[in-house]
Parts: C-alpha cells; sequence; structure tokens
C-alpha cells in the first residue's frame, strides 16, 4: 500500500524498537526480561510477583518505567542504563531499509520510549543513523511516554514539525492515536514473526490506522518511487 499523493510531507517521525528493526529479532523480549530483574532486585519480589507488577504498571501509566517512577521513587536513569544492556547480535544491518529511509522526502526524526543511548546503538547495527537529525527520548520528554498527547506536542514543538504534513510510523497502534489525532497520517508496523506484543493491540475504535505493512523498507521504497515523492494522502 502506498501512501499516496495529496500532500507535502515534511517530517517522518519514527518509532525504534519493532519498527526499525524485525520483531523477530526478539531484542524487546530481552529488555523485558531485564525490567523483571530489575524489578526484583530493586523491589525485592518474585519473577511471578514481578511480572505482575510490570503488566499492571504498563497498563496503568503506559510504560513499567513510568509506574516505577511514580510509586516506587526509582532512578529512572539507573533504570534505562540497565534495563537496555542487551546482546545485539542478532540484529543485521538493512540496506533496504538505508536505502528507502535515504529516498524519502521531507525530514526523519525518531521519538522512543527508550534512550538515546540505546536509540543509537540499534541505528549503528542497522546502519540508518545518518538519516535521521534528532531522537526524542524518553529523558527529552520528562519521562512521560508515548501515547500522552503532551508529548507529542513536545516533539512538534522542540522539532518544529507541522502535524499536518508529518507521518507516525510505530508498531504499538495505541501510540498512533494521539498522532491521527493531531492530524498525522500513522502507519502501523506489523510484527514480522506473526505473534505480536500482546500488551500492543488497540483497544474499540482503530480507524485512526491509517496505513499497516509488515515490510516497512518495502513500504517506503515504494512511497519513494519518482512518481509518489513527496505526499501523502
Amino acid at each position: 500500500m502506498s501512501l499516496g499523493k495529496a500532500k507535502a510531507v515534511g517530517a517522518w517521525i519514527f518509532d525504534l524498537d519493532n519498527t526499525l528493526y524485525p520483531a523477530s529479532c526478539r531484542l524487546f523480549d530481552q529488555v523485558q526480561v531485564r525490567i523483571r530483574q530489575y524489578i526484583r532486585e530493586n523491589l525485592g519480589l518474585s519473577e511471578t510477583e514481578a511480572l505482575a507488577l510490570q503488566k499492571r504498571y504498563f497498563q496503568e501509566h503506559m510504560t513499567t518505567l513510568r509506574g516505577l517512577i511514580v510509586n516506587d521513587g526509582i532512578d529512572p536513569h539507573h533504570f534505562l542504563d540497565f534495563v537496555h544492556r542487551i546482546d545485539l547480535g542478532g540484529l543485521e544491518a538493512n540496506p533496504a531499509l538505508d536505502a528507502a529511509i535515504a529516498a524519502l522526502p521531507g525530514r526523519k526524526v525518531i521519538f522512543t520510549n527508550g534512550s538515546v543511548p540505546h536509540a543509537e546503538r540499534v541505528m549503528e547495527k542497522v546502519g540508518i543513523g545518518r538519516h535521521f537529525e534528532g531522537v526524542f527520548d524518553i529523558v527529552a520528554s520528562d519521562f512521560v511516554p508515548k501515547p500522552d498527547i503532551g508529548v507529542y506536542r513536545r516533539l512538534c514543538a522542540e522539532y518544529r514539525i507541522d502535524p499536518a504534513a508529518s507521518v507516525m510510523i510505530d508498531d504499538m497502534p495505541r501510540n498512533l492515536a494521539p498522532a491521527h489525532e493531531l492530524g498525522m497520517t500513522t502507519v502501523l508496523v506489523k510484527p514480522d514473526d506473526g505473534l505480536g506484543d500482546e500488551w500492543a493491540g488497540p483497544a474499540g475504535d482503530s480507524t485512526y490506522i491509517h496505513h499497516v505493512t509488515e515490510d516497512l523498507a518495502a513500504f517506503l521504497g515504494s512511497f519513494g518511487q519518482p512518481a509518489k515523492t513527496g505526499s501523502i494522502p
């Protein structure tokens, strides 16, 4: 599915994890395991209790980190450093994605609930870091995560982004709802392994998802063809 031809794209806003690399790499599984380890070691809980708290905080506070900050007063910088110490050995360079992003008109920004150091490590492995003018991470948002709409407004203000001329790409449906509300075109990246994320599904109406793809490089590559360059529906 192409993005069609109607209005110029000023900015492309990309999520990081399970969006700019395949979910089948299972990198985020490693992060989830380390989150539970952090909870066990710092709050003195069992594995079962840590998993239950991880899920509850995610549902109530949009990220487990936010719940730990609000309820347990943890040091978010220490948390981020700990949970992102993962093995990137299964992550490979993606020349097709590199070429597709290079061909896109407009600016490119990373918008992640992770950290800048994690994003930089991932982008280096995938071979795409040169395309992005910045990473708006969870630290930049004062640890208020997507999908809080105020964070989207802060992103747009900091990078002088016009939402109506922007495309947001994410693997979590709920993160696309505020983007749609602000006037962005939204693209959902479905997992390439068929498993998905049990916490990421949309609740109720999902008309805020304008496009869906299982192959981001191919999707962006088709958009980058001369006849379609520079426009979104």
